[in-house]
């Protein structure tokens, strides 16, 4: 379990009108992402736009959204280069199979939640 994850919560957990232009760049993003399945480089547009706006959200209910952005981009990758060095002995093609579905649960479970004003999992801060 990730010790960073908690299921109490001190932040801006309220979405607001306030928050909108950020609430919309997380949605970009989840939509950058989901573009990469068509052109690839979007995927890494996406987590550039995510470092590059991470302070913008820091303290408030979507900061758990970049979080799980960024995790998803990394996680990914990762599961795409180990796909693509076993590709050759074909257990490569499962991972990739296998990567893509979990990349495209992940696009849709946090743009759901997005949807419903709903963060990822709380973040301690520390």
């Amino acid at each position: 379990m990730d010790s960073n994850i908690n299921t109490s919560t001190s932040r801006d957990t309220n979405p607001t009108p306030a928050n909108q232009p950020e609430k919309n760049v997380v949605s970009l993003v989840y939509g950058l992402q989901a573009a990469s399945f068509l052109v690839g480089i979007t995927f890494v547009a996406a987590v550039i736009v995510n470092y590059i706006k991470r302070e913008d959200v820091q303290g408030t209910w979507l900061e758990s959204h970049f979080r799980w952005q960024i995790r998803t981009f990394w996680f990914s990758l990762l599961w795409f280069t180990l796909g693509l060095l076993t590709f050759v002995f074909a257990i490569g093609y499962f991972i990739m199979i296998a990567n893509a579905i979990w990349l495209i649960y992940r696009i849709i479970k946090g743009w759901l939640r997005l949807n419903d004003g709903k963060e990822m999992y709380t973040v301690i801060q520390e």
